[in-house]
Formats: structure tokens, C-alpha cells, sequence
């Protein structure tokens, strides 16, 4: 049987037409499992926390959102390395509480693992700005008071995923210049299926929640401020990631190497977007053992 050929709107970015613009913007289209995955990492959270203990709640700022989760390294006799993870969850949901998961295997390599929350785009009217503030005062509030925390500040280290991909980046290609950290505050960053030019994605149905403005998409697009990206990063994509995914990861890989930034690019096989984010909690897993490799724990 012939098939017949769907008709095309007109293009709005690249080759793609509105509808396929938004697609490659809504990872449920491409991952189909989203919910199982979902279900299964609060399942996944619900047993770390059990495995590890309650974790301590801290205040990094004054709003209630401004809050982190610590679970400690057992038994650690000097400075233990830190890991600060960011979560996704199209900067609407997500939290350190689905996020505990994600703590265990570094409590068990003999690190500090912090898990932020911080304040959504709906919380804040529909402004990057205030999520992007908030992560770069949690990173900046974290290092600045290492000591008290039993960290090593010289073996600090961010990971990410989704759109906290997305703001950690930000953090560190601008942040740490507004929050006065040095330079080499960060000795590694893991980011995971992010977002790093928010051109297109100003262009597709994300601008129903997110009030882009030129200066948003301008300040908080890492790509274009990769000058100021002076911490190592590995990039990581799964090949059932959506298009804009795949290509906003290798994009912003190749605009590091053309300046000549540490970075390192992986292409996981077979994972799409949740699935590849599970793996963060695998040290098996090809996210999961690049953190610990990242972090010398490996």
C-alpha cells in the first residue's frame, strides 16, 4: 500500500515545522514509558532513604523552596567529596525527594551527596531567572560552608539532568561569577540530556509556561557563553533522546571543544531520556560510572 505523505506546515527552526518543533520538545512523544520510569525512580527514592536514613534538611536561602537534602558518607575520617545534584522535570516538577536515588551509590563510593530543590517556572511566573538564582546561590552556599558539612573543597562536583541540565550549566558559565566563587570552585560537572541555546525552545510549546524575553533567552543560554564555562564537563545523550535533545548536547559539546574547553561527549545506546536519567543511580549504569569516574570514586 502507498503511503501517503503527511503535510508539512511551514518550518520554524531547522527543517522542522511547528508540530514537529513541539514534539521534539515533549519528551513523551519519544518515551512512551515515561510514567513507568517515573514510578519506578519514587519507588527507587523511597528505598535509598531507607537504606541510608532520613536525610538531613538544610536551608541555603530565606524562601521555603531554598532547601537542600544531605545524605552523609559513612565513616569518613577527612573531607569527603561533595556531589550537588540538580534535578529536571521541564523546570515545572521534580524534586530532592523523587531525586534520593540518585544519592545512595556516592553515600556508598564514600561521598557527600546534596540534592537540591529550588523554586519552579510556574512558583516563579513563568521566569528562568529566579530557578537559575536560586541554583547558583545553592552551589555558591554549599562550597562557602564545605567545613561545616565535612566536604573536601578542593573534590566539589555537580551533576545534573533535564532542564537542571540546563540551569546547572548556567551556573556554571555565569553563576559563579555573580555568586564571587572562583574559578576552579568546581573540579568536574556531570550534565545529562540538557538543554544549552533556548532559541528553539522559546519557538515551541514550552513558551506556554516559560515567558521567554530576548535577555532570558540571551543570559541563559550556556552555549553561547562557554567563555565562562571553566569546569571540566561530560556531556551525555541517549540515542532515543528526542532530536533537539541529541543535537542541543552534541551542539554544545562542539562549541566547548572550538573554545577549547575540557569536555567529554557520551552517547549512551539504546536509552531514551528517562531511562538514561535512571542510569545516574547505576554505577553500572553509563551515567552512573561516568560520576564516579568523573569523581575519582571509580
Amino acid at each position: 500500500m502507498q503511503q501517503v505523505a503527511t503535510k508539512r506546515g511551514p518550518l520554524v527552526w531547522r527543517d522542522m515545522d511547528q508540530d514537529a518543533l513541539d514534539n521534539a520538545y515533549d519528551q513523551l512523544v519519544y518515551a512512551p514509558n515515561r510514567d513507568i520510569i517515573l514510578g519506578r525512580m519514587r519507588a527507587a527514592s523511597d528505598r535509598a532513604r531507607e537504606n541510608l536514613g532520613a536525610p538531613e534538611r538544610v536551608a541555603y536561602g530565606p524562601s521555603e523552596c531554598e532547601r537542600f537534602d544531605l545524605f552523609r558518607a559513612k565513616s569518613v575520617a577527612a573531607g569527603a567529596p561533595i556531589n550537588v545534584f540538580v534535578h529536571g522535570g521541564a523546570w515545572r516538577v521534580g524534586g530532592a525527594a523523587e531525586s534520593a536515588l540518585f544519592a545512595e551509590p556516592l553515600v556508598n563510593a564514600g561521598a557527600h551527596a546534596f540534592i537540591l530543590d529550588f523554586i519552579n517556572v510556574d512558583q516563579a511566573g513563568g521566569s528562568l531567572v529566579p530557578m537559575h538564582r536560586q541554583v547558583s546561590g545553592a552551589l555558591a552556599f554549599i562550597w562557602n560552608n564545605t567545613e561545616r558539612f565535612g566536604g573536601d573543597r578542593k573534590r566539589f562536583y555537580v551533576s545534573a539532568a533535564s532542564s537542571g541540565a540546563h540551569l546547572a550549566a548556567c551556573a556554571l558559565a555565569s553563576g559563579w561569577r555573580e555568586q564571587k566563587l572562583p574559578d576552579d570552585f568546581c573540579k568536574g560537572a556531570l550534565l545529562v540530556s540538557g538543554m544549552y541555546d533556548l532559541a528553539p525552545v522559546r519557538l515551541s510549546k514550552r513558551s506556554a509556561y516559560v515567558k521567554f524575553t530576548d535577555e532570558m533567552e540571551r543570559d541563559l543560554s550556556p552555549q553561547r557563553h562557554v567563555d565562562g564555562i571553566t569546569t571540566p564537563l561530560v556531556l551525555c545523550y541517549g540515542s532515543g533522546d528526542t532530536p533537539e535533545f541529541q543535537r542541543q548536547t552534541k551542539d554544545f559539546f562542539a562549541a566547548l571543544k572550538e573554545a577549547q574547553k575540557p569536555a567529554e561527549l557520551i552517547l549512551a545506546e539504546g536509552y531514551n531520556h528517562f531511562e538514561l536519567i535512571e542510569t545516574i543511580a547505576n554505577p553500572y549504569g553509563p551515567v552512573g560510572r561516568a560520576r564516579l569516574r568523573q569523581m575519582g570514586l571509580c
